[in-house]
This record gives C-alpha cells, structure tokens and sequence, in this order.
C-alpha cells in the first residue's frame, strides 16, 4: 500500500529583496503548495508582497535543469564534477590560482557562500571570487568600512516606525522593498505628525506617502548631504560630545562640505534654494532620524562617497545607533547580507575579517586549516569579465546568477563567457541568457528545495526550510561545492554532510578569537547540531558564545571598529558627473518595476506578476516625447556607445525632463532587444568597484514599425520573425507584443509556424487593408489556439480580456467573433490594464467603482479588494482615484 499524503506547512523565507520576510508554505493532500507571510516573523509579521504571494505560481518544474550536462549532453554527477574539478586543477597547475574565478550570488543561501569563499580564498589560495551584490550594496560595504571600520548595520526595522522624521534617498521603497513600506505608510497613518521625504530624480509611487520629494539632478547626493551637513554645524545641531568622544577626523569633512554655498548647491543639485532650506531645517529640528538608501545610491562612480556623505550627517548629530535613528541600507537581495557576512566580496574575507590584514588572514586560514590564505584581493565583477575577456582567467564558475543580463556592458560580458575555455554554471533553468555558453550545466536546488540560513537587512539571520522534494537530480550548491573541494585533494576540509553542519563552521569562525573587537560573532550556534538547526528561529546577529538571542543596535554609545575605536568622518568632495552630451542627450536610469525581479527566472512564470507590466519600457517626459515624435505606447530605439534596445514608450510626468527610465528584468528569453544593462558603461565607483548604472549618457528615437501586432497563445511561441517583440505567460498560456518591418507576410503561416498551429486548422478573422488592421483567431473546436491583432499604430486590443479568452470555451459563434474582433461583445467585461495583482483587479473594474461613488483607496479596496493584500499598488489606486474625480470636474 502506498504511503497517505498528509499535509504539512513549513515556515521558510522569501527569497526575492533583502527585507527578509517570513513565509509559510503550506503542502496539500494534492500535493499543490500555497503561501501566506508568517505572522510571527519579525521583518513582516504576516505581510507579503505581491511577488511573495505568488510564490506558489513560480515553483512548477517547467524548464528546470534536472541533471548534469556537458556540453549539452546529460551526464553523470561524478563525471561532470570530476571534470570540473580537473579543468581548475589544471589551469591553478599550469597558470596560478589566479587563473580562475568564481562569480556568485545573492540568491546563495549562507552555506552555499560560505562553502564557495573557503574553496576558492583558503584552499585554491585566490581572491577570485565575486557576487552580483557587487552590483547593488558594494558602495554601501565601502561606506560602512571607512566610517565605522566594519561592515555594520547600525539599526533595525523598527527604526523606521519610531523615527519621526524618515529620509527615502536613492529609494523606491513601495516597490523594490513593499513590506518596508507598508510598515512606513501604517505607521505614519498612525502618527500624521511622522515626516518623510522621498528625494529621488522620479517621483516614483514611493513619494505617494511623502510630505516633500525632492528630484534631485542624478548623482547630485555628495552635494546634497553635504550641504546638510555644513547647515547642522552652522545651526548648532551638532553633537559636540559626540564627535569628540567617538569620532575623529570631522574637521575635514565639514570643510569639504562648507566649500559650496546654498545658491551652488542649488545649482548642482537642480532643486530651489527653498526645497534645500526646508529639507535642512527639517533634518536639523527632527532628533529622530532614520535615512534609507539603496541602489539609487549605492549605483553610482560616487557611491561610496554618497554613504558616506549620509553617515556624516548622522555622526554629525549623533543620531546613531538609538531607537529611531540612524543612517540604513536597505539591501536588493535575500542574502546580500550573508554574502558580505561569509566574505563575499572579492575583497573581504569571511566573518567580517579584512583580506588586506596580516592577522585577519593567519585567524581565517588557522581556522580552517587550510593550505593557503588570498593574500591580496581579487578581482571585482567588471574587472573579473574583463579578465575573462583578456584570457586571464580560464576556468570560470558561475552560481545562481545571470550575468549576462545584469553586468554592464553586457555584450561584452556574453562575448568573454563565450570565449572562455571552461565555463561552469550552477542554476536551476536549463536555458538563460548565461547558460547557453556553459560548457558544464549543474542542477541546482530552487526555493522550496533550499535548506539553509539567510540574513536580511537589519542583520536577522532565517532560514529557509525545504519543502518540496527536488527534481531529477538537483543538488544544494554547498553539495556542489564540496564535491568539487573533495576532488581538489582537499577532502577533510569539505567533509560536510548537512548544511547544519556548514553552518556550524561559520558560526564557529565568527566567533573564533573574536573579543569583542569583531562586530560579525555569531558563536553561539558554533555547536549546533541539526535538530537545533531545523528549529532555528529567526535572530539578530550577534550573539556571541553563551549569549542568548536580543535585538541590538550599533555605536550609540561608541564602540566602532577601527582600531581606535572611532568612527571616521569621511570629507568627500561635491563634484557631479554629466554625462549626457550633444551625441547622446539623455540619461538613463536603470531599475526595477514592482512584480517582477532580476532577470525574471522565477517571476517570469507568473501570469499575475505578468499582468502589471508585460513588457519592457521606458518612462519619458511628455516634452521630451514631443522633441522625438514619440506617442504614447510607440516603440522607441535606445542607444549608448555599448549597445541599443527596444522598448515601449510610457510617457509620464513622474519623469524628469532630460530623463530616461527603463528597467533591468528583461532579457532574451522574454524579449527580442530589452537588454537594457548592455547599454550600461563599465564605470565603477573607485572604492567598491560598484557599476554606475543610474546615470548612463544615451539618444533616444522612434522605432518606426511597418506594423504593430498583439497576439495571446496556448502554446509558448517558437522563433518569432519579428524586428520586436515581447513574451508574458499568461493565465492559459501566453501573450506576445510585437512589430514587422514588413508591411505584409503570409500571416497565417507566420501564425502557423510561431504559434504552433496543428495542420488543417483555419482561421477566422478579417483584413482591411486600408487601415492596415487585421484580425485572425484559430480554434480547436471550443478551445482558442491563438489570436493575432495587427494594425498600422499600436494595436488598440482589450489586451486583459483577450488574455482571459485562452480558458474561456467558446462553443458560442458569436463569443468567437468577439476574440477576432479583439474586444468583449455586449454585457461582458473587460477589466483593463491590471493595477492589483494580487486580486487581478483592472483599471477599467477601478473606474467603474469610482463612478459608483468608491472615492477612497479604502473604498476602492472594500469594494474591490485591490490594494487589501501586499498594498503596492496604493498608490496607483489614487493616481486613478484623483484622475478621475479632476476630469468629473472639468
């Protein structure tokens, strides 16, 4: 008799930003999964987002990578991990533990990165390992090393509910770190007299909550804080006691910052002399400040600098360290935080510890016994593809990341991959934009496989608990990488038999010889063994041996981590990068949209994380659109020296004049030239080696399509003869944008052939060829293969309802029609463009319930649901809610 199916939930976390929410998946008889936030985790207390709602929706086995290739063939473990293992040992042989790297990730559980750091700086004796966090919390690494002497959070969550004042810089809360900001907007509902400022080039839905948003001119931070800074010690709100006791170097900085008067930083900054006084007087007055930054800062030639432009205004006030105050960053990815904890910076080493000091190296490499210690430190992301390019480096593995699409200057990204001799990757999709140049493919475990520990932005260390058994032969990375280690020769070191027992060992090393003058100790669980760590509840580091869990904050009262024990100011200078030029006018800013994340590997199997935004885009002002000749919803081309796209135009005052926004998720599994981070230069920030992907000189112009198309598809469409198109899953199947060069093709063989129409199947539809529309729709008795929608201008098609037509049954005549004819007959709905993912709720249902008398966000949400669940949404909700109350009223 078979074994009965019982249910099970597990508590887990979320695997998308760094706020490191709590997640319980909960198992059915059936075997279906479904998720809900935990309500007992600290950095959510129940809530989620709506990309941790659809969870569920990203785990199907479509697409994985189920067992080892080589070179595109299925092999055995031991046969692609010997070869792995020999390609590194001979090129360390032939040419030096230089000659290999391995580039990691964010999505890395701790024991995955722990494990990879000791393999490659304490056993192949190289610092050539990096992470993608490089391309997002790198500066503020270096902004926390200058001013504080270690990698140190000072605060915690619940800062941002007791400040009274919070600053939003470089922060798009509402929909990079959602949970974060409901937390902010209940809070402040619940405190009207909580301020917060929202200072960003866009005004993103972030600045919905703000009681002043400040579009500063890009990379014009350093001027900014520092013009703060020389106002708080003109005013007197400085913390003489402070800086005296536990500080050092102030005198320079503030010099540094008194050199521009308010009329210049008006000047760098683009903001009035007015907005400059008001936000200073209001930093100066508030005592409890917390201000959070993230990529906006952090990607920047300046970045470093700007963190500590920041932190100086803190040190400054001593507003640091106590409840509700305190400089924050806000880290992108669920473990950036465990990377950087392990020593996964190409120029740190684990727990904390410097790879530039003598002592810190003899510690770690004592430690773990090892044959050998990096003595120097390795090459960051660009410089590390750079030397792939040069044929420096010629074995590579890459793990759990995408670099192909992330990387500035992609192109030559994928051309270095390409060119290097011996190119592992670790991943759990068969086909990426990187996978399709590994000579070996390792199955990796995905979220709900995972075992092991992640550590969010305020220092709290989860876990993340398996709950589904793994396809094929999927393995953890920690496994891989031990594997590997044991084929090296270096079997004691790599003995691990659980991810508990990695843990461990990390646990242990944190707290080795540490007195106190280490911020990272978590030496408390050096002993754990595995039931204790299948209990693991969540926990503020650190917790030193014999210590039991507590929440803390740092340097309240001191206690930095140079050698004297001060923090430093940092004097940074106010200089502004322009780079925009007559050749290329505009700006481009990189980033990302609400419901989707990175390169879209997970949330690009989410019909409803689909349904927002379905394509890639470009935000542009209006009078810049004009300039270009571009309408709403055309195409346009953009260019740099590096590399052009194609995108869809969204043309919105939110949106500064001289401007561009286009995010970075997609790619060339989703689109046919979105690949925006190739336009990207490799500038870095000279301190973190930090990519500036927020101020990119590009043109920008029409792409003038012969024909414009829509099209929804049971079947995922094949090779697509398009100049542009665009793929979402949908509910049912697909849904594709696109548009031809060509004015006509064999239309029904093109649909044939792309959509995977069976033989014999005619169409229903009609051409105009005056207007250049047509219209085709192939069924299968009731059930809609595919649909396509051309026209000579972008095609006016009810896109939603035409998407809902893929699991409709259409025995009607007349309902078949209606699918050619592209919108729903007489008394069917069609909801409009999603606002509300997590109830799927359209524009159209929105304004409907608004002429119904819902004038409220809080009524739309009782009527509707929308905006009742992850909130992200809000904020469009009364964008909607104030467009139409204005036209009622004209």
């Amino acid at each position: 008799m078979p074994e009965p199916v019982h249910e099970k939930s597990v508590k887990t976390t979320c695997p998308y930003c760094g706020v490191g929410c709590g997640v319980i998946a909960r198992v059915g008889k059936d075997g279906a999964v479904s998720v809900k936030g935990d309500p007992e985790h600290p950095a959510n207390f129940g809530r989620l987002c709506s990309k941790g709602s659809a969870l569920a929706e990203t785990i199907d086995l479509d697409g994985r990578l189920r067992h080892p290739e080589i070179r595109g063939r299925r092999a055995g473990w031991d046969e692609a991990l010997d070869l792995v293992a020999s390609r590194f040992a001979e090129s360390i042989a032939e040419h030096g533990p230089d000659s290999v790297a391995f580039y990691v990730s964010g999505q890395l559980l701790t024991e995955d990165y722990y494990l990879a750091n000791k393999l490659m700086k304490g056993f192949i004796g190289s610092a050539n390992i990096d992470t993608n966090s490089r391309l997002c919390m790198s500066s503020s690494v270096a902004g926390h090393r200058r001013a504080f002497g270690s990698d140190t959070v000072p605060g915690a969550y619940e800062d941002l509910e007791l400040a009274d004042l919070v600053v939003l810089t470089g922060s798009n809360l509402a929909w990079c770190h959602p949970v974060l900001y409901q937390r902010l907007a209940a809070a402040k509902a619940n405190r009207p007299e909580m301020k917060v400022v929202v200072i960003d080039p866009r005004r993103t839905m972030t600045a919905d909550i703000a009681d002043m948003h400040l579009a500063l001119a890009p990379d014009s931070d350093v001027a900014l804080f520092n013009g703060l800074l020389a106002h708080l010690a003109a005013s007197g709100a400085v913390d003489q006691n402070y800086i005296s006791a536990h500080t050092r170097d102030f005198a320079e900085a503030f010099a540094e910052a008194s050199a521009l008067d308010v009329a210049e930083l008006s000047a760098l900054t683009g903001l009035s002399q007015t907005q400059l006084l008001d936000f200073f007087r209001l930093f100066e007055t508030t005592e409890k400040v917390v201000t959070c930054y993230s990529q906006g800062v952090n990607q920047s030639a300046s970045g470093t600098d700007k963190v500590n432009a920041i932190i100086n205004c803190h040190l400054a006030t001593s507003r640091i360290g106590r409840p509700g105050m305190g400089p924050f960053s806000l880290t992108g990815q669920p473990n950036a935080m465990g990377g950087r904890e392990v020593g996964g910076l190409a120029n740190m080493l684990a727990a904390h510890l410097d790879i530039e000091k003598p002592l810190h190296r003899d510690l770690v490499q004592r430690f773990w016994r090892a044959p050998t210690i990096a003595s120097k430190p390795g090459l960051k992301a660009v410089d590390m593809f750079r030397a792939v390019a040069d044929g420096r480096i010629k074995a590579l593995w890459i793990m759990a990341t995408n670099p192909v699409v992330s990387m500035p200057d992609a192109h030559a990204v994928e051309a270095a991959i390409e060119a290097c001799p011996f190119v592992v990757v670790s991943d759990i999709l068969r086909e990426t934009d990187t996978s399709r140049h590994a000579h070996v493919l390792l199955p990796s475990f995905g979220w709900g496989e995972k075992d092991g520990t992640v550590t969010n932005s305020e220092r709290r260390i989860s876990r993340q608990r398996a709950f589904l058994d793994a396809p094929g032969e999927a393995r953890p990375d920690w496994w891989q990488l031990a594997e590997v280690g044991r084929r090296m020769g270096f079997a004691e070191a790599f003995a691990h038999a659980s991810a508990a027992e990695v843990f461990a060992e990390h646990a242990g090393l944190s707290g080795f010889e540490n007195d106190g003058r280490r911020d990272f100790d978590i030496g408390a669980h050096a002993a754990i063994d595995k039931a204790a760590y299948d209990d693991l509840k969540p926990f503020q580091w650190p917790q030193p041996r014999d210590t039991q869990p507590q929440e803390r904050r740092f340097f309240a009262a001191g206690g930095f981590y140079h050698p004297d024990r001060r923090a430093s100011f940092v004097a940074v200078g106010a200089s502004v990068s322009k780079r925009a030029n007559d050749a290329y006018p505009y700006t481009l800013n990189t980033g990302r949209v609400r419901d989707h994340w990175h390169t879209m590997t997970r949330t690009g199997k989410s019909a409803r994380l689909s349904a927002h935004i379905a394509e890639p885009f470009a935000e542009i002002h209006p009078r810049d659109a004009q300039k270009l000749a571009v309408a709403d919803a055309d195409l346009v081309m953009i260019e740099s020296p590096f590399g052009r796209a194609i995108v869809r135009a969204l043309l919105t005052e939110r949106q500064a004049k001289g401007s561009l926004f286009v995010p970075m998720h997609w790619n060339d599994q989703f689109a046919s030239k979105a690949r925006i981070d190739a336009l990207v230069p490799p500038i870095t920030d000279p301190f973190s080696g930090q990519p500036a992907s927020k101020n990119v000189a590009v043109k920008a112009a029409r792409f003038a399509a012969r024909a414009y198309g829509f099209a929804v598809s049971a079947q995922k469409p094949g090779a697509m003869d398009a100049a542009y198109w665009a793929l979402a899953k949908a509910e049912g199947g697909w849904r594709v944008e696109l548009a031809f060069a060509e004015p006509e093709l064999d239309w029904i063989g093109w649909c044939q052939q792309s959509f995977s129409i069976p033989a014999g199947i005619e169409p229903i539809g009609y051409t105009d060829r005056q207007s250049g529309e047509l219209r085709l729709a192939f069924f299968d008795g009731d059930r809609l293969l595919a649909a396509l929608f051309l026209s000579s201008r972008p095609v006016a098609v009810a896109r939603n309802w035409a998407v809902s037509q893929l699991c409709a049954s259409h025995a009607d005549l007349s309902m078949r029609f209606a699918v050619a004819a592209g919108r729903p007959g007489a008394g069917r709905e069609d909801p409009g463009a999603t606002v509300c993912s997590c109830f799927g709720v359209g524009v159209n249902q929105i304004t409907g319930a608004i002429r119904d008398g819902c004038h409220s966000v809080e009524a739309i949400g009782e009527r509707l649901s929308a905006g009742t669940n992850c909130g992200s949404c809000r904020a469009e909700i009364r964008g909607i809610i104030d467009g139409c109350l204005a036209a009622a009223a004209e």
